[in-house]
Formats: structure tokens, C-alpha cells, sequence
């Protein structure tokens, strides 16, 4: 586009970047549910007539770029010339979407005087589509079982409400005001984006329009290429394990990529996973998309706001059948292997980039849904929020300690006060997992601890596949405390777990608890005055100060011993240790 006015090229971007983040905020203020206006589960985004990503706004990151695979199957399913202005479809087909079925893309087309232009698009949770079990899954077998599949359904046609379609969700949930009151705010999403684009256009004209949108592509993908340019070069294999697929739970399921960095792209291949499992932790490929995608952003282009031309570099592959790449009808609902997969890019890349690369975080996504029938209202109820967990150790420092998942940047807890507004539970405790950071030079971020007494009958699921390893650590680094979760503990019916669906009766309590990250070097060359700091934090205890540090702590000054230190070092190196 050699006759583009760059400034006005970066006016139009500007401002389809601010209708994006108009669409977030209209989601936000107009939803019903907390895991959409509190936990920010959604994506959304403006997209070109190619469905090529142009803006986005903060959500969970990995459902934008598997919203262009599931808005590109809606035009090919439905066809371009059976869209029409004032349409709003809905798909929620796995294979499709490229998430679960609870997990429902709403596509606007926008039109400027009958010529299609593009499209808004947002993907967010809906809590309840008749799927076997209330709130979540964990041992389904077939598809089917997972709830009401919407196909490329018009909810609207030229602008009017489809009645059949609204009434056939209305009754294939257990919570239908909910539903359709958060199906409206993610409509109204939609409608906001697209009004705000059809202003653009009417403002400068479809063709500056058009040279616009090809220039933020182009110049998205020269980022891309100058962020890759300065990686090493190189072809790193990595694999790692989730505890079971939900129904052999003898079995653990591996998950391998190899990574090859090259002057042009970024392959990401995932040949060497598993075959499809029987369970529901089946991967759809627009969903692997976009979990290689995001860690692909991370390392190339974190700065910059993200469109589809960052991508053009980066080639993802995954044999159909194998976990990455479910085919029907393989369940999808629990998505695990989409929350250890980052970790899996990301240990292949390490081999190559430790100073680049951080150690594994904690791990896992551990959330926590309570459901059942409040005693207030007799109405159903359900809340969930998501913990935070410990990040990995780097060569430039410590990890971060309870924020969230690297698979859903983007996305918040649900605070207590709402959780205990909402729901009939108590939150008895919440505080850092001492200890649960891996040992090094540089320490793992620790995990948190949330516990729960329900006050009511419930049912109480848990989603952590990663228990049966550890986050590793690096360059020496000791791996961070795997998580947990306990039911009922001090009692004689206690378990400690890791996804469960448990039915809770008053007064009984569960503990979930969030992994730490791994750690980054020797742990003996760590600042003994760092060590104390942590001991004064109450994140290393004086023992693990001592006995993994090997720093002796004078507790009643809160002090360091140095003499006792220096014996406790130099015994290490005289060992061969240091």
C-alpha cells in the first residue's frame, strides 16, 4: 500500500482498537454473570471480510485467535451470500468453535451499503446448555453428552429476533434467565462493534478503509518478523503429562511439541501427543491455534496490540486424531490439555532460550464452581472463580506469585465478597502456600490456598490436571509444589485430589490449592539476605531456609546468622555442592 497516509492508517487503527475495548466494556456493564462482567471469561474482536483479526480488547487471550478459525467455519458453513445485515449467529461446535460447547461464539457481519466489510465477534461462557452435568464435565465419553449443539444458528435474520432459535435455548438450560440475559449483553457486544465500524467507514470510505486494514496487517506481520529475527535459531523437542483424560485415571496423557525457530517462522508441531483419549480433555485444532499462538505473541510481539498479521509467521501442525486435533464426535469439554499446553511450547523453547524462557508455572488452572439450588430463592445457583498460581523463576528473577495462568492472561478472580454475596458458601481462608515455590538462585512464585464451607447442599468441582508431576524448574532450579485439592479434611472421609465433582453437604469445607512455580538456579547462590526476606514474608520457611538454601536464620532477631551460613556454604562446597 505505497500511497497509504500512515497517520491516518494509525487512526483507523486507533480507533477500531477503542471499539473493541467499547465492545468489552458494553459486555461488562450488560452480562448477568460473574464469570463474564467479574472473571472476564470472553473474547472478542473486530475482524476484515477474510476474518482476519484487527483488534481485540483484554479477555482470555487463546479465544481470539480461535474465534478467526470459528468465524471463518461460519462463512464457510452458511456461505457469504446467506449473510445479511442485521444477522447474528451463534456456534458453539467444538470442532468448530474451537472451544467447549459452554463456550459460545456470537458473529455479527457489518455491512456498508450491501457490501460485507467484516465482522465483531465474541466468544464467551454460558453457564448452562443442558450438558449431563450441572456446571462442568468431567467424565464424558461422546460430544453429545456435553450439552445443546448450536450449528451457525441465526438468532437473528435481517435484524429479526428468531423466536424458534431463543425458545430452543430457553428450554435446553437449567438457569434460562441467565443464559439468555448474558446471550443479550454479548449480542448488544456485537451490535456496539459493528455500529462503530460502519461510523469509520461512513467517516473515510470502504476503500481508505480497506488500505488501512491492509496496512495494520502488514505492518502486524513486519513486528512479528523483526521480534523473530531476534530469537535463536533451532528445533527443540519438549513433552510433558496431565494426570489422566477424566476416565482412565491410571493413565497419563502426554502432550510433546517440537519447536523449530527459523529466519521466516515459527513451526509449532504437535505430532508426537497422544492419540484422541476417551475423555473430555480433547483438544479442537482452532483451539491448539490459538494456544501456539499466544505463546508465539509472547516472545515476538508482547507489546503490541495483537492482529492477525503478528501470525503470519508462525505454522501450527497436529495430525487429526491425535489429542491437539479432536475429530467429532471426541469430548471436549474440560479443555485441560489447552491449559498444559503453553508450558509444553514453552519448556521446548527453554532449551534454546534460558535466558529468555522462564521455569513452569504452577501448572494448572485451578478453578473452583459450586452449583446447586440456593435456599433462598429455590433457584439454581452458580459461581466459580479461578485461583491464581505460582510463575516460574528467570534469569532476571524471581517468580510472580498468584496471578493467573499463563493460558488465560486477560482474566481476574472472582472476589470473596461477590463469591459470598452470591452463592451460600464461606470463605474461611485465603493465603500464599508457603514453601510451594521451587528452590534457586532466582525463587519459583508460590501458589495460593482458598478454602471453602458450603452452607447449603452443592455440588463442588474442581478443574487441576496436574498433580502426579511438578513444575520444573531450570538451570539448576528445584520444581515448584504440584497443586492439590482437599475434601473434607481433618475428617475421616478427607481426599486429596485434583479434578473432582463432589457433592458437599452443609458445613463441609474443600481447600483448593494452586501450584508454585519452578525455580531458576542453584539455590545455595541465592542472597542470604533475599532468603530472610522471604522468611519474613512467610514464603520460605526457616527450615526450607536452612535445609534448601542453607541459610541460618536467627529468628528472634530476624536476622541473618552469618557465621552459621557460612559453615552451612562452605560444608556445600567442600561437598562438591557449590
Amino acid at each position: 500500500m505505497p500511497h497509504a497516509d500512515p497517520i491516518l492508517v494509525e487512526v483507523i487503527h486507533n480507533y477500531l482498537l477503542s471499539a473493541a475495548r467499547e465492545m468489552q466494556r458494553n459486555l461488562i456493564r450488560t452480562s448477568y454473570s460473574t464469570i463474564i462482567y467479574e472473571i472476564h471469561d470472553f473474547g472478542l474482536g473486530i475482524y476484515d471480510d477474510q476474518c482476519n483479526l484487527l483488534a481485540e480488547a483484554p479477555g482470555l487471550a487463546v479465544f481470539t485467535r480461535g474465534n478467526d478459525y470459528g468465524l471463518r467455519k461460519v462463512v464457510e458453513f452458511l456461505g457469504e451470500d446467506n449473510l445479511h445485515p442485521g444477522d447474528l449467529i451463534l456456534l458453539n461446535y467444538p470442532y468448530w468453535s474451537s472451544a467447549h460447547i459452554l463456550d459460545v461464539l456470537a458473529v455479527s457481519p457489518i455491512f456498508h451499503e450491501e457490501e460485507l466489510m467484516g465482522f465483531t465477534a465474541v466468544k464467551q461462557h454460558w453457564l448452562d446448555l443442558a450438558q449431563k452435568d450441572p456446571g462442568y464435565c468431567l467424565d464424558t465419553t461422546d460430544v453429545h453428552q456435553e450439552g445443546l449443539i448450536l450449528p451457525c444458528s441465526k438468532i437473528y435474520e435481517r435484524g429479526v429476533l428468531n423466536r424458534q432459535v431463543l425458545n430452543l435455548i430457553r428450554f435446553n438450560t437449567r438457569m434460562p434467565d441467565r443464559v439468555i440475559g448474558d446471550m443479550h449483553a454479548q449480542i448488544s457486544s456485537c451490535r456496539t462493534g459493528e455500529r462503530r465500524v460502519q461510523d469509520l467507514v461512513a467517516r473515510f470510505g470502504i476503500d481508505t478503509y480497506r488500505e488501512a486494514v491492509t496496512e495494520i496487517l502488514d505492518h502486524g506481520e513486519r513486528l512479528a518478523q523483526a521480534g523473530l529475527a531476534k530469537l535463536p535459531k533451532g528445533t527443540w523437542t519438549a513433552h510433558d503429562f496431565l494426570d489422566d483424560d477424566g476416565i482412565d485415571t491410571d493413565r497419563l496423557v502426554k502432550m510433546q511439541a517440537t519447536v523449530t525457530v527459523s529466519e521466516r517462522e515459527m513451526v509449532v508441531d504437535w505430532s508426537g501427543s497422544d492419540s484422541a483419549v476417551k475423555g473430555p480433555i480433547n483438544l479442537p485444532i482452532g483451539s491448539t491455534m490459538g494456544i501456539s499462538a499466544l505463546v508465539f505473541k509472547a516472545i515476538t510481539t508482547p507489546d503490541s496490540p495483537a492482529n492477525a498479521g503478528n501470525f503470519r509467521p508462525l505454522k501450527v501442525i497436529a495430525p487429526e486424531g491425535c489429542v491437539m486435533h479432536a475429530q467429532p464426535p471426541a469430548p471436549t469439554f474440560t479443555l485441560w490439555t489447552s491449559l498444559l499446553a503453553p508450558e509444553v511450547i514453552t519448556k521446548a523453547l527453554a532449551q534454546g532460550m534460558p535466558d529468555v524462557i522462564p521455569a513452569c508455572s504452577g501448572g494448572d488452572v485451578f478453578d473452583v464452581m459450586g452449583v446447586g439450588i440456593h435456599p433462598d430463592t429455590g433457584q439454581y445457583w452458580l459461581e466459580a472463580t479461578n485461583e491464581g498460581v505460582g510463575f516460574g523463576a528467570h534469569a532476571g528473577g524471581d517468580g510472580e506469585t498468584g496471578i493467573m495462568h499463563l493460558s488465560e492472561p486477560g482474566c481476574r478472580n472472582n472476589p470473596i465478597e461477590v463469591l459470598e454475596t452470591k452463592a451460600p458458601w464461606l470463605i474461611e481462608a485465603y493465603a500464599i502456600r508457603q514453601d510451594s515455590g521451587g528452590t534457586g538462585q532466582h525463587r519459583g512464585g508460590l501458589g495460593v490456598l482458598r478454602s471453602y464451607r458450603f452452607l447449603a447442599d452443592a455440588a463442588c468441582l474442581t478443574l487441576v490436571k496436574k498433580t502426579r508431576t511438578r513444575p520444573w524448574g531450570m538451570a539448576g532450579g528445584g520444581d515448584g509444589v504440584q497443586g492439590e485439592v482437599i475434601v473434607r479434611p481433618g475428617t475421616d472421609r478427607e481426599k486429596v485430589t485434583g479434578a473432582v465433582y463432589e457433592h458437599m453437604q452443609p458445613d463441609e469445607v474443600l481447600v483448593n490449592c494452586s501450584g508454585g512455580g519452578g525455580g531458576w538456579g542453584d539455590p545455595v547462590r541465592r542472597d542470604p539476605e533475599a532468603v530472610l526476606e522471604d522468611v519474613r514474608m512467610e514464603y520460605v520457611s526457616p527450615e526450607a531456609a536452612r535445609s534448601e538454601y542453607r541459610v541460618a536464620i536467627d529468628l528472634e532477631r530476624m536476622e541473618v546468622d552469618e557465621a552459621a551460613t557460612k559453615a552451612l556454604r562452605e560444608g556445600d562446597s567442600e561437598n562438591g555442592t557449590l
